[in-house]
């Protein structure tokens, strides 16, 4: 999706959805971190629901180009986790169960809204931040390092398997490159299923 062929006023809704998203997603995991051991998240000031704490300037550019980009990781410290390698999956998991409780929220929202007559302007910013929650979600839950869902595995494989699978991380923003990027990508297919989903919530 280009910026290019949107209105002014898509642009905003989808900037303001994704400004949510990510500040909640990122939010999440450095909450959980502190409260599983590692204080390092709130001591860089990452336990809070200010954007400017989350917005990473290149995933924001990439935003402006494509309609996707990311946030500023929050640096974890495994060993300072309870209990350990699973707390890591908790934090990992945290960010996208994060976004599908805002997604959610935002739809029960958006059919009281629509019940009662609100304007296009602002059920099209509700439906923009449904579904940017539930990409960020789905996209994040892959098993691609640095993803979310990359991180939670390591916590379930053996020792030896988790090394190996380690060796191969410099390669995964590669390839989360050439999937958002690279036409006829699997991307497609789950985007439009996050769309489908996204017209069921909110009841439209």
């Amino acid at each position: 999706m280009l910026f290019f062929d949107l209105s002014l006023a898509q642009i905003i809704g989808i900037a303001v959805a994704l400004v949510i998203g990510i500040t909640f997603h990122e939010f999440s995991h450095a909450f959980l971190a502190d409260q599983l051991g590692d204080h390092r998240p709130r001591a860089l000031g990452r336990v809070s629901l200010n954007p400017a704490r989350h917005i990473e300037p290149v995933g924001a550019i990439v935003f402006l180009m494509a309609g996707f980009g990311w946030g500023r990781p929050v640096p974890v410290n495994v060993y300072a986790l309870r209990p350990g390698p699973i707390g890591m999956a908790i934090v990992a998991a945290g960010g996208p169960i994060a976004n599908v409780i805002v997604a959610t929220a935002t739809a029960v929202v958006y059919r009281v809204l629509d019940a009662g007559g609100a304007s296009g302007l602002v059920l099209d910013l509700g439906w923009f931040i449904v579904f940017y929650n539930l990409v960020l979600a789905a996209f994040n839950l892959l098993p691609i390092p640095p993803l979310d869902g990359y991180n939670a595995l390591l916590a379930f494989l053996p020792p030896h398997a988790a090394f190996t699978l380690q060796r191969y991380a410099p390669y995964g923003v590669l390839l989360i490159l050439l999937l958002v990027f690279v036409p006829g990508s699997p991307l497609g297919a789950l985007f439009g299923a996050i769309r489908n989903l996204t017209w069921g919530l909110v009841g439209a």
